[in-house]
């Protein structure tokens, strides 16, 4: 019988990371873990049913991309701005406690300063694509626990482009003049976009009116607006990132739009997957066994030190220590964007080999982990609640 090794590969892909997500649903468990198990499990250091890495990452970078565009679509600047102090002040000042944990940590381990910075912003982003499933999930989407830590997340999505900035500075060689020259006028375009956007009355896009009744066209004008002011955002040596953001705050503040949601979900499913497939293909089993106590070491302290840091800021907003303790929980992994900000590290010589391994094991377990940390720290608090008699404040 004759067939194709690669359609071969490619069934067996798709049936192991259906099965490997439906076990995580089973098990209640947000979608995003699934994906991360099925990489590990299909991967070149699992079963090897996937190989190809790279250009599976590649497909995943579009859906890091389609990620920040649909938060660009929910993101209200209005609102934002109306709950500043615990949107821009409290993430200001929890990337600051964990540059400042960093810096200690760093300096009882003899880093250079690149590393300490770099590793500071690693721990301090949390995942977007989790915590808004599991919010969905558990109906607390629109409690004041998911208001806070959605306020949160937005503003660290927005922190990653200053983020990468910064790691390419303190890359190799720096930046030249001519690149610096660049970002300066991309950024006060960007600036002068999102100004228009906010400031716009009854914005229209292009030729929307006309793509209304043509489903097929409406995808690629959908693909079109987020994908073209990417490209924009990386010509003028910004992330790409930016670009699908503010591509989606476009969108969201325009007119006869709301298509836009609809088309382009299933892709953003699709592609988010396929990133987290990408990440888990890169966690080596091997070096996972033989740093095991290492690694679940560094694993409770991420977890333990961002549910404190976390709810530092929140208790210092004016929120009592029982909820402050449960808030912080929701937002104690490390994200997404922290494996964009590894990868950027290690190529730049920033991290070593060992350290981006160590640290890419750490994010994918904290993600894992998530779910049950917030679970324990829910309970706790309950307990807690019942104990001395007081009500819960988790929907307060």
């Amino acid at each position: 019988m004759h067939y194709d090794p690669f359609m071969l590969k490619i069934v067996g892909a798709v049936l192991g990371i259906l099965a490997v997500a439906l076990v995580s649903r089973v098990l209640r468990q947000p979608h995003v873990i699934g994906y991360l198990a099925a990489g590990v499990v299909l991967g070149p250091h699992g079963l090897a049913v996937v190989s190809d890495q790279n250009t599976l990452a590649r497909v995943g970078d579009f859906g890091v991309l389609l990620l920040l565009f649909f938060v660009g679509m929910e993101t209200n600047p209005r609102e934002l701005l109306a709950r500043w102090r615990i949107t821009f002040v409290g993430t200001a000042a929890q990337i600051a406690l964990s540059l400042g944990v960093m810096f200690g940590v760093g300096v009882w381990l003899h880093w250079q300063m690149p590393r300490i910075v770099l590793m500071g912003f690693v721990i301090s982003l949390s995942s977007t694509a989790l915590v808004l499933n599991y919010l969905r999930e558990t109906g607390q989407t629109d409690a004041k626990v998911g208001r806070d830590a959605l306020g949160i997340l937005l503003a660290q999505d927005l922190a990653v482009i200053v983020m990468l900035l910064v790691t390419d500075a303190m890359a190799d060689g720096g930046i030249d003049g001519e690149t610096l020259i660049l970002q300066g006028v991309g950024s006060l375009l960007t600036i002068a976009l999102v100004v228009w956007i906010v400031r716009g009355r009854g914005l229209r896009l292009p030729l929307a009116a006309r793509f209304r009744a043509d489903k097929e066209l409406q995808i690629f004008l959908a693909f079109a607006l987020c994908l073209t002011l990417a490209f924009l955002s990386e010509a003028f040596e910004l992330s790409a990132s930016l670009g699908a953001f503010v591509a989606g705050m476009l969108v969201a503040a325009s007119r006869d739009t709301e298509w836009v949601a609809d088309r382009m979900e299933p892709f953003r499913v699709l592609f988010l997957a396929l990133f987290f497939v990408s990440v888990g293909l890169l966690v080596q089993l091997e070096f996972v066994f033989d740093h095991a106590v290492l690694l679940a070491a560094v694993t409770f302290a991420v977890l333990f030190g961002n549910t404190l840091i976390n709810a530092s800021i929140f208790r210092a907003l004016g929120d009592p220590w029982r909820y402050s303790l449960y808030a912080g929980a929701h937002l104690a992994q490390i994200g997404e964007f922290s494996f964009v900000l590894a990868a950027l590290g290690v190529r730049a010589r920033l991290i070593t080999n060992f350290e981006y391994q160590l640290t890419l094991s750490v994010i994918v377990a904290t993600l894992m982990l998530s779910p049950a940390w917030i679970a324990i720290v829910g309970r706790g608090q309950r307990g807690l609640d019942r104990l001395i008699g007081s009500p819960a404040q988790n929907d307060a």
